[in-house]
Order: structure tokens, then C-alpha cells, then sequence
């Protein structure tokens, strides 16, 4: 099974309720003029203004969870084999948990790449 089809297994109606049924308060609203120009790349990133949960945080975010998770299970399998009071299962658990997420980042990157590509390719 696949990452992304396991997060969507894992997803439910009360986990993300905006998901399933979205109010009117959970959709979008169309972006104005002046905030496009202020996304355009001619403008300077140090004068627009970036908003608190920014693309680029949320993929920061995401990596360096990954990061952490491959540090913990690099940790447990030391502390494994150098005959400390860790059990098979937590170190087998903790891998599980770095791999699954460094395969989920993958698909969320090849994801992107793809929506980029395609995004160029318009005219």
C-alpha cells in the first residue's frame, strides 16, 4: 500500500469535518488584484507580506518532521544494538514511522513537481 493511500484511509468525516461537507465559511474566496500583484515575481520578497501558515513553512515544517523521525529510529537502533533496554517492536515501530513518512514526502514532492510541470506547460 501506498503512503497517500494510507493517509487517505486514515482520514475521517470527524478528523476533518471541512473535508467531506465544506461550509461556506471553509471555501475559498477569489483573490483580488492587489494580492496578486503582490504574488507576482517582480515584486520584492522582503516588502510582500507573507502570511503566518506560508507554503513554504508548512513544506519546512514537513521535512524536518521527517528528519526527526529518521533520527529517532536511527537512535533506537543504536541503542538496540548496543544491548540497551529498548524492545525489537519499538525499533522496528520507530523505522516504520521514518520510512512511511520519508515515502509520503516523496509522493508530496513528486506531487508538486508534477502540478509544476503541468503549470508550465500552459499557455
Amino acid at each position: 500500500m501506498d503512503p497517500l493511500s494510507a493517509t487517505k484511509m486514515m482520514i475521517t468525516p470527524e478528523l476533518l469535518p471541512g473535508l467531506f461537507n465544506p461550509t461556506e465559511a471553509d471555501r475559498q474566496k477569489p483573490i483580488s488584484l492587489s494580492e496578486l500583484k503582490t504574488l507576482s515575481p517582480g515584486t520584492d520578497s522582503a516588502s510582500a507580506a507573507k502570511p503566518a501558515g506560508s507554503f513554504q513553512n508548512l513544506l519546512g515544517n514537513l521535512v524536518g518532521e521527517v528528519a526527526e523521525k529518521q533520527a529517532v529510529a536511527n537512535d533506537t537502533i543504536s541503542d538496540l544494538m548496543s544491548g540497551k533496554n529498548v524492545s525489537l517492536h519499538q525499533a522496528m515501530i520507530s523505522m516504520e514511522e521514518a520510512s512511511v513518512s520519508f515515502q509520503l514526502m516523496v509522493e508530496v514532492r513528486n506531487q508538486l513537481l508534477d502540478s509544476y510541470q503541468e503549470l508550465m506547460r500552459m499557455q
